[in-house]
């Protein structure tokens, strides 16, 4: 029996009564969609775009949390809203009762990590390097994290996410003895997401000028803060190995070859006879030349500038003819308008291919565009073959590494194909 009298028990009720009312959360935003526009979402897609949705309840802010409902009122997800994108909410977590608080997001970044730990990308810490974030697929749609030894590159995709930019940067110095942290913008995103960021020193020391990677036992010198991308294309890691299988004795040609990844696996790893390897930049086939005079093979691989289908064409006059070709060209489609257009420029440079490569040839050809699919890039591989009159042999379909996962509810992050083919 409580000790308590009845005045000082309803004083107690009504103390109770009132710190219950104060602590309600105010409710969230909540975005509707429109009629038979809910299938993906429920199939967890993390990208609303603006034309699905019929009305927004509530006045969120960029980078505020809303609910996603169904025109039936049903509960979708929870996700971070921005005005400014054509993707008005990015959807983060199918669990209604789910906090966006501190803990959610360092465990997504922790489950990250421990996929890269678990694959061994972690070991060699010093020299190697590897993806430590892949946006959607690690359900941190908009933020890519790369790692060169104890560097780590920052891309934000996502306004509503760069906010979070002070967490990921306090992640990043308690998980790893990080030497700095640096940002790196992607182009378009200011338009795209209304981001007002460039590249700059986001904590501890910038990146050195030079940096030297180690992969596949092989060492490339690169530059995180001028290279394409974040410095280097981590992504072909494994299938710089599974070409180098092929071309044994062989005359090689490569066609956009950056910093010269492929040709030096080839040569190295594939006994490749000899390399002629062209990239439309001069920065890039100065670093792929001492690349290989790094790596003690710099008479085995001739290095040019030179542009992809002109040269095509130049070698095609001159009656060339090599026993295997790589094309690996940068993304031709950046948006679904551009589709058709990426597909003739691919058909266009195969086709060109097939003219100076041998009889019983092998081929490697490799799309980054993440709109067009492995069946699309199929397909257009077939149309070369018949309107060659040449038989086409897909000996290998590829596409990423661990480090780059895919999830099969985003079908644009499985972006990276590669086609290793015979061509007779």
């Amino acid at each position: 029996m409580s000790d308590s009298s009845p005045l000082e028990a309803d004083a107690t009720i009504i103390s109770e009564t009132t710190t219950d009312t104060t602590s309600e959360t105010k409710p969230l935003p909540r975005v509707t969609l429109k009629p038979r526009r809910a299938l993906p979402f429920f199939g967890r897609h993390p990208w609303v775009f603006a034309g699905a949705i019929s009305r927004i309840e509530g006045s969120p802010e960029p980078g505020t949390e809303v609910i996603l409902q169904s025109d039936k009122g049903e509960f979708i997800a929870r996700g971070l809203f921005n005005a400014n994108s054509n993707i008005r909410v990015r959807l983060y977590s199918w669990d209604e009762t789910q906090e966006f608080d501190d803990a959610f997001w360092l465990n997504r970044l922790e489950q990250a990590v421990a996929l890269r730990e678990s694959v061994g990308l972690l070991d060699s810490f010093e020299t190697t390097g590897c993806r430590l974030v892949f946006s959607e697929a690690d359900q941190l749609s908009g933020l890519t994290i790369d790692r060169y030894g104890a560097w780590f590159l920052v891309q934000f995709s996502s306004l509503a996410l760069s906010m979070k930019q002070d967490l990921v940067i306090r992640f990043l110095k308690e998980r790893f003895p990080a030497k700095g942290i640096w940002l790196r913008t992607e182009k378009g995103m200011r338009d795209a997401e209304g981001l007002e960021i460039s590249d700059q020193l986001l904590d501890g020391e910038a990146p050195p000028e030079h940096f030297f990677l180690e992969e596949n036992n092989i060492r490339y010198g690169m530059s995180m803060v001028t290279g394409q991308k974040t410095g280097f294309y981590l992504d072909q890691r494994d299938n710089r190995l599974a070409v180098a299988r092929y071309v044994k004795n062989h005359r090689l040609l490569e066609m956009y070859c950056y910093t010269g990844a492929f040709a030096l696996n080839a040569v190295i790893h594939g006994q490749a006879q000899s390399v002629v390897a062209y990239d439309s930049s001069q920065s890039a086939i100065e670093q792929a030349k001492a690349n290989a005079e790094l790596n003690g093979i710099g008479n085995r691989i001739q290095f040019e500038t030179g542009k992809a289908y002109a040269v095509l064409e130049k070698l095609k006059a001159d009656g060339e003819q090599f026993d295997s070709i790589i094309l690996d060209p940068p993304k031709m489609a950046r948006h679904r308008s551009g589709v058709k257009q990426a597909l003739k420029g691919y058909f266009s440079l195969n086709r060109l291919a097939f003219d100076v490569l041998k009889p019983g040839g092998i081929l490697v050809t490799c799309s980054c565009s993440g709109l067009i699919s492995q069946q699309d890039f199929q397909q257009m591989l077939a149309s070369v073959s018949q309107h060659t009159g040449r038989h086409l042999q897909i000996l290998e379909q590829r596409g990423q590494p661990a480090d780059h996962p895919v999830s099969p509810s985003c079908p644009e992050n499985h972006y990276l194909k590669c086609f290793i083919c015979r061509v007779l």
